[in-house]
Protein backbone atom coordinates (compact mmCIF):
# COMPACT_ATOMS: atom_id res chain seq x y z
CA UNK A 1 0.00 0.00 0.00
CA UNK A 2 1.33 3.42 -0.94
CA UNK A 3 1.94 6.03 1.77
CA UNK A 4 1.14 9.71 2.31
CA UNK A 5 4.03 12.17 2.47
CA UNK A 6 3.60 14.91 5.10
CA UNK A 7 5.61 18.09 4.54
CA UNK A 8 6.76 20.13 7.56
CA UNK A 9 8.63 23.43 7.94
CA UNK A 10 12.12 24.06 9.30
CA UNK A 11 11.56 27.81 9.74
CA UNK A 12 11.88 28.91 13.36
CA UNK A 13 10.94 32.59 13.13
CA UNK A 14 9.37 35.25 10.98
CA UNK A 15 12.19 36.53 8.83
CA UNK A 16 13.85 39.78 9.96
CA UNK A 17 12.24 39.44 13.41
CA UNK A 18 12.78 37.43 16.58
CA UNK A 19 9.15 36.32 16.68
CA UNK A 20 8.96 32.50 16.71
CA UNK A 21 6.96 30.40 14.30
CA UNK A 22 7.07 26.83 12.99
CA UNK A 23 4.69 23.94 12.38
CA UNK A 24 1.08 24.51 13.43
CA UNK A 25 0.94 21.33 15.49
CA UNK A 26 -2.68 20.29 15.00
CA UNK A 27 -2.39 20.56 11.23
CA UNK A 28 0.01 17.62 11.32
CA UNK A 29 -1.34 15.51 14.18
CA UNK A 30 -5.05 15.78 13.36
CA UNK A 31 -4.44 14.94 9.71
CA UNK A 32 -2.16 12.01 10.52
CA UNK A 33 -4.59 10.58 13.09
CA UNK A 34 -7.27 10.25 10.39
CA UNK A 35 -4.78 8.75 7.94
CA UNK A 36 -3.63 6.16 10.48
CA UNK A 37 -7.21 5.27 11.42
CA UNK A 38 -7.84 4.49 7.75
CA UNK A 39 -4.90 2.08 7.71
CA UNK A 40 -2.40 4.19 5.78
CA UNK A 41 1.09 5.11 6.91
CA UNK A 42 2.95 8.40 6.54
CA UNK A 43 6.47 9.69 6.16
CA UNK A 44 7.58 13.15 7.24
CA UNK A 45 9.78 15.38 5.10
CA UNK A 46 11.01 18.96 5.48
CA UNK A 47 13.03 21.21 3.17
CA UNK A 48 16.24 20.65 5.14
CA UNK A 49 15.39 17.45 6.96
CA UNK A 50 15.95 16.98 10.67
CA UNK A 51 14.54 19.34 13.28
CA UNK A 52 11.02 20.77 12.87
CA UNK A 53 10.03 23.62 15.23
CA UNK A 54 6.51 24.02 16.60
CA UNK A 55 4.77 27.39 16.45
CA UNK A 56 4.23 28.19 20.15
CA UNK A 57 0.90 29.86 19.36
CA UNK A 58 -0.44 26.54 18.10
CA UNK A 59 -0.03 25.04 21.57
CA UNK A 60 -2.88 27.26 22.79
CA UNK A 61 -5.28 25.21 20.69
CA UNK A 62 -4.10 21.78 21.75
CA UNK A 63 -6.86 19.39 22.77
CA UNK A 64 -6.55 15.93 24.33
CA UNK A 65 -6.18 14.14 21.00
CA UNK A 66 -3.57 16.56 19.67
CA UNK A 67 -1.55 16.28 22.88
CA UNK A 68 -1.66 12.48 22.83
CA UNK A 69 -0.42 12.42 19.25
CA UNK A 70 2.28 15.00 20.03
CA UNK A 71 3.52 12.91 22.97
CA UNK A 72 3.94 9.75 20.90
CA UNK A 73 7.58 8.77 20.52
CA UNK A 74 7.06 7.99 16.83
CA UNK A 75 5.81 11.50 16.05
CA UNK A 76 8.44 13.26 18.15
CA UNK A 77 11.27 11.29 16.60
CA UNK A 78 10.20 10.89 12.97
CA UNK A 79 8.44 14.24 12.51
CA UNK A 80 10.02 16.72 14.92
CA UNK A 81 13.59 15.43 15.28
CA UNK A 82 14.43 13.30 12.25
CA UNK A 83 12.24 14.43 9.36
CA UNK A 84 13.48 13.19 6.01
CA UNK A 85 15.20 15.33 3.38
CA UNK A 86 13.67 15.65 -0.10
CA UNK A 87 16.64 13.67 -1.45
CA UNK A 88 15.53 10.73 0.73
CA UNK A 89 12.14 10.55 -1.00
CA UNK A 90 11.07 8.29 -3.86
CA UNK A 91 7.82 9.84 -5.19
CA UNK A 92 6.69 6.44 -6.49
CA UNK A 93 6.16 5.31 -2.88
CA UNK A 94 3.33 7.81 -2.28
CA UNK A 95 -0.30 8.20 -3.26
CA UNK A 96 -0.48 11.76 -1.90
CA UNK A 97 1.54 14.65 -0.56
CA UNK A 98 0.19 16.86 2.23
CA UNK A 99 1.59 20.30 3.01
CA UNK A 100 1.05 21.36 6.62
CA UNK A 101 0.97 24.99 7.69
CA UNK A 102 2.29 27.43 10.22
CA UNK A 103 3.56 30.79 9.01
CA UNK A 104 7.10 29.46 8.60
CA UNK A 105 6.16 27.53 5.46
CA UNK A 106 5.82 30.79 3.55
CA UNK A 107 9.60 31.04 3.57
CA UNK A 108 10.78 27.48 3.03
CA UNK A 109 7.98 25.79 1.04
CA UNK A 110 7.34 28.30 -1.71
CA UNK A 111 10.57 28.06 -3.67
CA UNK A 112 11.75 24.57 -2.77
CA UNK A 113 12.33 22.99 -6.17
CA UNK A 114 13.04 19.51 -4.77
CA UNK A 115 9.64 19.35 -3.08
CA UNK A 116 7.96 20.74 -6.20
CA UNK A 117 9.45 17.94 -8.30
CA UNK A 118 8.30 15.32 -5.79
CA UNK A 119 4.77 16.75 -5.72
CA UNK A 120 4.58 16.93 -9.51
CA UNK A 121 5.66 13.29 -9.87
CA UNK A 122 3.08 12.13 -7.31
CA UNK A 123 0.42 14.14 -9.13
CA UNK A 124 1.31 12.73 -12.54
CA UNK A 125 1.32 9.22 -11.07
CA UNK A 126 -2.41 9.78 -10.47
CA UNK A 127 -1.77 10.82 -6.87
CA UNK A 128 -3.07 13.78 -4.88
CA UNK A 129 -1.60 17.13 -3.90
CA UNK A 130 -3.14 18.37 -0.65
CA UNK A 131 -2.59 21.18 1.83
CA UNK A 132 -4.12 23.03 4.73
CA UNK A 133 -3.95 26.68 5.80
CA UNK A 134 -0.54 28.25 4.96
CA UNK A 135 0.51 24.92 3.45
CA UNK A 136 -0.89 26.12 0.14
CA UNK A 137 2.36 28.09 -0.13
CA UNK A 138 3.94 24.80 -1.16
CA UNK A 139 1.57 24.54 -4.13
CA UNK A 140 2.08 28.04 -5.49
CA UNK A 141 5.12 27.36 -7.66
CA UNK A 142 4.60 23.70 -8.61
CA UNK A 143 4.53 23.38 -12.38
CA UNK A 144 3.19 20.49 -14.43
CA UNK A 145 5.00 18.64 -17.18
CA UNK A 146 4.06 21.41 -19.63
CA UNK A 147 5.53 24.23 -17.54
CA UNK A 148 2.16 25.53 -16.32
CA UNK A 149 1.36 26.26 -12.69
CA UNK A 150 -0.42 23.21 -11.38
CA UNK A 151 -3.08 25.28 -9.59
CA UNK A 152 -3.83 27.34 -12.71
CA UNK A 153 -7.54 27.05 -13.46
CA UNK A 154 -8.20 24.98 -10.32
CA UNK A 155 -10.39 25.79 -7.33
CA UNK A 156 -8.26 26.07 -4.19
CA UNK A 157 -8.38 27.56 -0.72
CA UNK A 158 -5.93 28.46 2.02
CA UNK A 159 -5.39 30.92 4.86
CA UNK A 160 -7.13 34.08 3.69
CA UNK A 161 -6.09 37.72 3.84
CA UNK A 162 -8.90 38.34 6.33
CA UNK A 163 -7.58 35.57 8.57
CA UNK A 164 -4.07 37.01 8.27
CA UNK A 165 -5.39 40.34 9.49
CA UNK A 166 -7.26 38.71 12.38
CA UNK A 167 -4.10 36.81 13.31
CA UNK A 168 -2.19 40.11 13.44
CA UNK A 169 0.48 38.85 11.02
CA UNK A 170 -0.31 40.69 7.79
CA UNK A 171 2.69 43.00 8.12
CA UNK A 172 5.06 40.12 8.89
CA UNK A 173 4.35 37.77 6.00
CA UNK A 174 6.09 38.05 2.60
CA UNK A 175 2.79 37.67 0.71
CA UNK A 176 -0.78 36.52 1.17
CA UNK A 177 -1.71 33.06 -0.06
CA UNK A 178 -4.96 34.41 -1.44
CA UNK A 179 -3.30 36.96 -3.72
CA UNK A 180 -0.49 34.67 -4.83
CA UNK A 181 -2.86 31.84 -5.71
CA UNK A 182 -4.89 34.22 -7.87
CA UNK A 183 -1.72 35.40 -9.61
CA UNK A 184 -1.02 31.78 -10.49
CA UNK A 185 -4.42 31.54 -12.18
CA UNK A 186 -6.17 29.65 -9.39
CA UNK A 187 -9.80 30.23 -8.44
CA UNK A 188 -9.44 31.01 -4.75
CA UNK A 189 -12.46 30.05 -2.65
CA UNK A 190 -13.12 31.01 0.96
CA UNK A 191 -15.68 30.98 3.72
CA UNK A 192 -16.00 32.74 7.05
CA UNK A 193 -12.71 33.17 8.90
CA UNK A 194 -11.63 30.19 11.01
CA UNK A 195 -14.49 28.01 9.80
CA UNK A 196 -13.77 24.50 8.51
CA UNK A 197 -13.70 24.60 4.72
CA UNK A 198 -12.18 22.27 2.14
CA UNK A 199 -12.10 22.46 -1.66
CA UNK A 200 -11.44 19.53 -3.96
CA UNK A 201 -10.74 20.05 -7.65
CA UNK A 202 -9.79 16.74 -9.28
CA UNK A 203 -6.55 15.62 -7.58
CA UNK A 204 -5.95 18.83 -5.64
CA UNK A 205 -7.47 19.07 -2.13
CA UNK A 206 -6.96 22.20 -0.02
CA UNK A 207 -8.19 23.36 3.40
CA UNK A 208 -8.68 26.97 4.43
CA UNK A 209 -7.36 27.08 8.00
CA UNK A 210 -6.19 24.97 10.98
CA UNK A 211 -9.73 23.79 11.64
CA UNK A 212 -9.80 22.07 8.23
CA UNK A 213 -7.01 19.50 8.69
CA UNK A 214 -9.30 16.59 9.63
CA UNK A 215 -11.65 17.34 6.75
CA UNK A 216 -8.77 17.35 4.24
CA UNK A 217 -7.71 13.93 5.53
CA UNK A 218 -11.22 12.51 5.34
CA UNK A 219 -11.76 13.70 1.77
CA UNK A 220 -8.35 12.34 0.74
CA UNK A 221 -9.20 8.94 2.21
CA UNK A 222 -12.51 8.87 0.33
CA UNK A 223 -10.58 9.34 -2.91
CA UNK A 224 -7.80 6.79 -2.43
CA UNK A 225 -9.76 3.85 -0.99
Amino acid sequence: MKKILVVLTNTTRYKHTNEPTGLWLGEATEFVDIIHEAGYSVDYVSPKGGFVPIDPRSMRYVNKNIMESYEMDDFQERALCKSLKPSDINPNDYIAIYYTGGHGVMWDFTNNVELQIIANKIYHNNGFITSVCHGIAGLLNIKDNYGQYIINGHNVTGFTKAEEILAGKLKLVPFTNQNMAKKRGAKFKKQRAYKEFVVQDHHIITGQNPFSAKAVAKILIQNIR
